[in-house]
């Protein structure tokens, strides 16, 4: 009696598994990727001191002021995608403040900006950058095509 009710069990959970899987296999679904309504243009700007820069020579000093104003650029257009990640650290001793760090980092892959200025302005080099987010938009689309449905057919 046992071996017959235990085998009715093991046939139910059999068909429900079946039936559960069967919802898998039984439709395609074509994606599709949507557009935004707008698309946003950042700038950034970034500086970088020129004869702070570790050289005995002017022309390499300038540019590695222009590398270091480029990146500087960068960061920010970072930041203004992504964010800042911030840490802070308090340590008190008696209800005084001894010691107040913080700590601020971001992290992220920019494409698609585009340098529109780069030049000196006195013992300073500044380059500008612009992010137009429809440039981001196509190059998304190249490397992810599919987001919303677009048809489900069932079988």
């Amino acid at each position: 009696m046992k071996t017959c009710s235990l085998s009715k069990i093991c046939c139910v959970v059999a068909s429900l598994a079946l039936l559960g899987c069967s919802s898998v296999y039984d439709k395609h679904v074509q994606w599709q990727a949507v557009k935004p309504e707008a698309f946003p243009l950042l700038t950034a700007v970034g500086q970088a001191p020129i004869s702070l820069q570790k050289s005995s020579n002017d022309t390499q000093k300038m540019l590695m002021a222009i590398h270091a104003s480029k990146i500087a650029a960068y960061a920010e257009l970072a930041e203004q995608v992504y964010g800042q990640q911030l840490s802070s650290d308090l340590t008190m001793r008696n209800l005084i403040v001894e010691d107040q760090r913080l700590k601020a980092s971001v992290q992220g892959i920019i494409r698609g900006a585009k340098v529109i200025k780069s030049y000196p302005v006195g013992d300073t080099y500044t380059t500008e950058l612009h992010l137009d987010f429809k440039d981001v938009w196509e190059i998304y689309l190249g490397n992810n095509r599919q987001k919303e449905i677009k048809h489900v057919k069932y079988y």
